[in-house]
């Protein structure tokens, strides 16, 4: 390891994702001598001004700030850029930063057609930059630990995996235009698996997708779309949101297949009453984890067994298959989210400053975007199955990560 230094970052988007990391994450991180923000950047220049401000008055040293985020991009003295905006700006946003030499980490979200996709992996592949997707779910505490399980084989062989975006956000998304919060317009114009990252990023690692093995084809439909329609009716009856068409269907389900016959189901589940979930399960022949209770199940185990009877028995084998990077972090936590904001933020700073390959490089951050784009022509075409592209042109097939030559120590591939 090199000399612990503090990573110049320029940070674009300092809406409802960014100004919270800045002041619950970013700053802690300044604090621990691990990056230094040098620029900041917000199309509003309200929000602009707000990011720039926390970080003064933490440290009393004021970014660069703009509303141009080309700027940030082009400063001299930034060498790592991380895109936290609107969903439609992260591609052209990444590749510039990735063509100007700048590492970049990008937040959450899907693509909205597969050659923007292909054109991210073609910028590494001329570059040598890669842009790492920071989702923060990988790092979950018990996702962690079922892949740990499932890597020491206490499932048996992996056959199907679930997860779910399952979260009620009718009033962020009704209320979009007034909060200037990008949802809204999507869930007007776009039917998909719009978010699909946070119920994907864990299943990865179990699949070892890109590493031995890939998706093939997923299958996408939707549900009609009520449940926006009648918050709107209810929470804003005399504005012309509440006579809007939604095209977002309520409920999203997508099953991937694997080049080796393995599955994942996807949920979208964002516009209903519901209590919050991702819905993170791993099945397998000798036994599965299920986040919904947060319990494991064995096979010669009771199937009659009630969920009240092994609710949170996943604290019974933490001592057992805690996973290495969560033994580390429960040692000193910090950051918001249950600390994974400040895991999948360290993964990226750490592999700027050693500069090695991210934990979630070029190949899967594409993997994961394309989703979105991909169930939006499925569902348009009735439930049809659609491919999902190769972006490591074959190099999947042995591209099997060694331990000893991977040198993240937020690695999801040891």
């Amino acid at each position: 390891m090199s000399e612990l230094r503090k990573v110049k970052v320029g940070i674009i988007g300092l809406g409802a994702r960014g100004l919270p990391l800045v002041t619950a994450c970013f700053l802690p991180m300044w604090e621990n001598g691990l990056l230094e923000i040098t620029a900041v950047c917000d199309y509003y220049e309200d929000r602009a001004e707000a990011g720039a401000k926390a970080v003064e008055d933490k440290t009393g040293v004021r970014p660069f700030t703009t509303t141009k985020w080309m700027e940030v991009v082009e400063h001299p003295e930034v060498e790592a850029v991380l895109v936290l905006t609107a969903w439609e700006s992260h591609v052209e946003m990444c590749i510039a930063a990735m063509r100007a030499g700048k590492k970049v980490g990008t937040e959450v979200g899907g693509a909205y057609n597969i050659e923007d996709c292909f054109r991210l992996v073609r910028a590494y592949e001329e570059t040598g930059i890669h842009c790492m997707m920071l989702e923060n779910c990988c790092y979950g505490r018990r996702e962690l630990m079922a892949l740990n399980m499932a890597r020491k084989g206490l499932f048996g062989t992996v056959v199907h995996c679930s997860g779910g975006y399952m979260h009620d956000l009718r009033e962020e998304i009704v209320n979009g235009d007034i909060n200037r919060h990008y949802r809204q317009r999507n869930y007007m114009r776009r039917n998909c698996e719009n978010y699909p990252t946070h119920e994907l990023g864990p299943i990865m690692p179990v699949l070892n997708i890109n590493r031995g093995n890939r998706f093939v084809k997923l299958n996408s439909v939707a549900s009609c779309s009520k449940g926006l329609h009648e918050y709107a009716v209810e929470h804003r009856p005399d504005d012309p949101i509440a006579k809007a068409d939604f095209a977002q269907g309520d409920i999203v389900t997508t099953i991937l297949t694997c080049a080796d016959g393995r599955t994942a189901t996807l949920i979208l589940d964002t516009t209903l009453p519901r209590i919050y979930s991702r819905g993170f399960t791993v099945r397998g022949t000798k036994g599965m984890y299920c986040e919904d209770g947060n319990y494991v199940h064995l096979d010669g185990e009771s199937e009659f067994a009630s969920v009240g009877d092994k609710l949170n028995n996943l604290e019974n084998y933490a001592e057992e298959y805690e996973h290495p990077i969560w033994k580390e972090y429960k040692a000193n936590p910090i950051g918001g989210h249950d600390g994974i904001d400040w895991l999948v933020y360290n993964a990226f700073i750490e592999s700027v400053r050693e500069d090695i390959t991210p934990p979630i490089d070029t190949y899967d951050t594409a993997t994961l975007m394309c989703i979105s784009c991909l169930s939006e022509q499925s569902i348009a075409a009735g439930g049809a199955p659609v491919a999902v592209p190769d972006f490591t042109s074959g190099k999947w097939i042995e591209r099997v990560e060694k331990p000893e030559e991977d040198k993240s120590t937020y690695s999801l591939w040891k």
